[in-house]
């Protein structure tokens, strides 16, 4: 009689465990990073100043020459979006100042073949995500909670990840982030040692829904 062969070594087994944990541990692993990924500034663009056709910079504009905010943006403070200057109101000023510069020819041809300029959006929502400008300008939220400090860009970048934490972390305790309306538009307000208690009055003077209802679903998903 023929003696039997194994079909597997003696160390069969314990090669199968080893594999059988290598690949559950890679694939945590790669769940890990994918989860890490999606959340991280990178995934969201933050810092990252896409090219436009004109590079306007708001530090000249906005920081050293101190152009108000809503000189550009007029639909800011009544509207769920700031607008975007029509090319005439950039005409205001050149076309009495750098007239000939080549970097904004760009402008002059949008203005003598009236076509708007196409300018690449810089923050962004989902579009299941309802949000309106307007509302939160009213209500004591400077620019600069979501949009940095824009009057320092010399272009123009997302300063923050717009993640549903990061509204949320607001709605749940507005008293935290709101401000005077004279600050508003303050690009280097910071909130002092009495915020607490000047937030709460201002959430009860501008009559901020409480916590429960800002994070309600139906507040940001329509």
């Amino acid at each position: 009689m023929r003696p039997s062969r194994q079909l597997f070594g003696p160390g069969a087994d314990a090669y199968l465990r080893l594999a059988l944990l290598c690949g559950a541990g890679g694939l945590l692993l790669l769940l890990v990073t994918i989860g890490a990924v999606s959340r991280s500034a990178w995934f969201y663009g933050v810092g990252v100043a896409p090219e436009q056709p004109v590079p306007f910079s708001h530090k000249h504009h906005a920081g050293e020459l101190g152009i108000d905010c809503r000189y550009c943006h007029i639909s800011v403070e009544h509207a769920a979006s700031p607008g975007l200057p029509p090319t005439w109101t950039c005409m205001t000023c050149h076309s009495q100042i750098w007239t000939t510069a080549p970097m904004l020819a760009p402008v002059r041809d949008s203005l003598a073949n009236d076509e708007p300029l196409r300018w690449k959006r810089v923050n962004r929502l989902p579009d299941y995500v309802y949000f309106n400008h307007g509302i939160h300008i009213a209500k004591g939220v400077g620019c600069s909670s979501c949009h940095g400090e824009v009057d320092r860009m010399q272009l123009t970048f997302r300063a923050k990840a717009f993640t549903m934490s990061f509204c949320i972390t607001c709605h749940r305790a507005p008293e935290r982030f709101v401000r005077p309306a004279s600050e508003v538009f303050d690009m280097r307000w910071q909130p002092g040692v009495e915020q607490l208690k000047q937030g709460a009055a201002l959430v009860r003077a501008n009559h901020i829904r409480s916590a429960a209802e800002l994070t309600d679903c139906s507040i940001c998903h329509r």
